[in-house]
């Protein structure tokens, strides 16, 4: 699947989205673990769009052109391949980032679960149209607008994260956990700032709004 990357991934994030994963993001790079993808990284390189739909398919993608430079992931679309992401860079950790399931949901189904369906892309975006819906299909079933349906895929995918990584290498931090265990896990120092916190459900629809 392509050469080797100048830069091998440290951590692999294996949480979905609406559990913290931009704010996850910035605290990551603040620590100088970045840089980190993220689903916004995809929307700026379009380009990748149908690598990432094709990966999510379980087809074969160029993970290597598509991720380097980057030492980390978090979020859709890279959170869906974390197992073989991991597998492919020895050493590295996985973050699964988590919230209740009932705050997930009413999060997930206010923001990111409408643009799965119904988004439309402008031109140079239309294979943000077909990851969409490769995600839509085989992650949510066609059913991500069912809260019990959107939900068991949810605890599933946690629950095979858990049963699958060695605790050693499995940091499941859970929405609001703060710097600590973050810091403790990847043994670097506590920042003095405040734990980053950003795209909050009014800030993601404040800014669709927009558009």
């Amino acid at each position: 699947m392509g050469g080797a990357r100048d830069v091998s991934l440290v951590i692999v994030g294996a949480g979905f989205g609406r559990t913290g994963t931009l704010s996850m993001k910035a605290a990551l790079e603040h620590l100088g673990l970045g840089p980190c993808h993220h689903m916004l990284e995809a929307f700026g390189r379009p380009e990748d769009f149908d690598q990432w739909a094709a990966a999510v398919r379980g087809e074969a993608w160029d993970r290597d052109a598509v991720l380097e430079g980057f030492r980390c992931t978090l979020d859709f679309p890279a959170c869906l391949v974390w197992q073989e992401l991991w597998e492919a860079n020895p050493g590295s950790k996985v973050l699964l980032t988590v919230r209740s399931a009932d705050s997930w949901w009413r999060s997930f189904d206010a923001t990111i679960g409408p643009e799965l369906r119904h988004a439309r892309f402008g031109p140079g975006l239309e294979g943000a149209r077909r990851l969409f819906d490769a995600i839509e299909e085989l992650v949510f079933g066609g059913r991500s607008a069912e809260r019990d349906e959107a939900v068991a895929a949810y605890e599933a995918h946690n629950r095979r994260v858990i049963d699958t990584v060695p605790p050693g290498d499995l940091l499941v931090h859970e929405l609001g956990s703060g710097w600590e265990p973050l810091c403790t896990f990847f043994g670097v120092p506590v920042p003095s700032e405040p734990f980053p916190s950003v795209n909050s459900t009014s800030e993601f629809t404040a800014a669709r709004d927009r558009r």
